[in-house]
């Protein structure tokens, strides 16, 4: 396990990051839309990371598992993980709900009867079958197959793991490989704070106005209630994986994550990010390589607040009762398949919302209202999401390594 490093390098990249972000704040505000100049140098860095993503998950994964010298604990981190997952994801959801039974989201946002989304049959069991397994072994080398990318890695690292002594060259090849991808990234890093902030010039510039339209109530509840969870919430789980050392440690190293997802609202292409700042707060190797790439798939508590968002306001919309205890724990379930099943399967968001309309008999105009939510709250919600699986991490790491785990 490495061992956090305190010294002002610590803090160095989080601070030229948050002045490349600032930076282009002020120059979208400036520039307006004409912002829309700064785009490819954010592009180029987006490209980088996703170019990276594929390797860096394989090796990661793989090697995390090819080294344990106990499958039990294999195991252990698995179902602990997905524990942590499940009960943050309620709790996100819980949290969303109280929030819009306080503040309905739902006056001001017209009805659209054009533009509707052709919605086609929601075939959960054959969607699930193409998230978790590829008919092709030169699929597996796209980011859309994620999660079957995923189960690859954990079959090829527990192969390797089981055959000891004989796979020990194929083990070091691993680790080998897992180290050349995340010196990689720390070469790719060096030119995050131009295209972070050329990537915020462009948001700020050309896609803020869209937040002042008809549906700034719903942005106006998804924000504050979003940075609550994600500053408030993220510091009480802190504290209870490793107190107040781990709180002091873990907000200056996440911020480079933050600011990534954020930027590029995309969990995926923070995992690198993501890792590396595992590192530094001290997560375990094996407990880090394991829930951030999973995580980064199927758990998604920003996804969670926004799907409780827009049941709210399609029952707000549509004059139907969201009081009762049936909707309100059904307004649950549904966040969290969207943001922990429907998340791993490819084109999810479209899913959840699709599954959002269907499940409570919804007409066909209410696609494109949620789907711009969607894609207003894209944002926040993606920096929740990818910084929650580094807390994931440090919870189980807590929960397999006792209270002591970061000494």
């Amino acid at each position: 396990m490495t061992r956090p490093v305190h010294s002002i390098k610590q803090y160095a990249l989080s601070l030229t990051l948050l002045g490349g972000v600032a930076l282009g704040c002020l120059l979208g505000l400036v520039f307006k839309e004409k912002a829309v100049v700064f785009k490819p140098f954010g592009d180029a860095f987006l490209n980088l990371l996703f170019t990276i993503v594929v390797p860096l998950v394989f090796f990661s994964i793989a090697s995390a598992v090819a080294s344990m010298n106990n499958i039990r604990r294999l195991g252990r981190i698995i179902l602990w993980m997905m524990l942590v997952f499940t009960l943050t994801g309620i709790i996100a959801s819980i949290l969303m709900l109280i929030a819009v039974r306080l503040y309905p989201p739902a006056l001001g946002i017209p009805i659209v009867l054009h533009g509707g989304a052709h919605v086609q049959q929601l075939n959960v069991s054959d969607q699930i079958v193409k998230a978790f397994t590829v008919s092709d072994f030169a699929d597996l080398f796209s980011k859309k197959n994620m999660l079957a990318l995923i189960i690859f890695a954990l079959l090829i690292g527990l192969s390797a793991c089981t055959l000891g002594e004989k796979a020990k060259a194929f083990t070091s090849f691993l680790v080998s490989g897992n180290e050349v991808m995340m010196k990689a990234i720390s070469y790719i890093m060096w030119y995050a704070p131009i295209g972070l902030g050329a990537y915020f010039a462009y948001l700020i510039g050309v896609l803020g106005p869209q937040l002042l339209g008809a549906y700034v109530r719903a942005m106006t509840i998804y924000y504050p209630v979003s940075l609550a969870y994600f500053f408030i919430g993220f510091s009480c789980y802190v504290l209870l994986a490793a107190g107040g050392r781990g709180l002091r440690i873990f907000w200056p190293n996440i911020m480079p994550a933050a600011a990534t997802a954020l930027a590029t609202s995309s969990s995926m292409a923070v995992i690198p990010v993501n890792l590396e700042a595992a590192e530094r707060v001290g997560v375990p190797r094996d407990i880090r390589e394991m829930v951030i790439p999973i995580g980064s798939t199927i758990h998604m508590d920003g996804s969670c607040l926004s799907a409780v968002l827009k049941i709210a306001v399609l029952f707000g919309l549509f004059h139907m009762n969201f009081s009762s205890p049936w909707a309100m724990a059904t307004a649950v379930g549904v966040a969290l398949l969207s943001g922990t099943v429907m998340s791993g399967i490819p084109g999810g968001g479209f899913l959840g919302e699709l599954m959002i309309v269907t499940l409570y008999g919804f007409p066909v105009m209410a696609m494109p209202i949620i789907s711009m939510i969607g894609t207003l709250v894209d944002p926040p919600a993606t920096m929740v999401n990818a910084v929650g699986d580094n807390v994931s991490s440090m919870l189980v790491a807590r929960i397999l390594g006792g209270k002591n785990w970061m000494s």
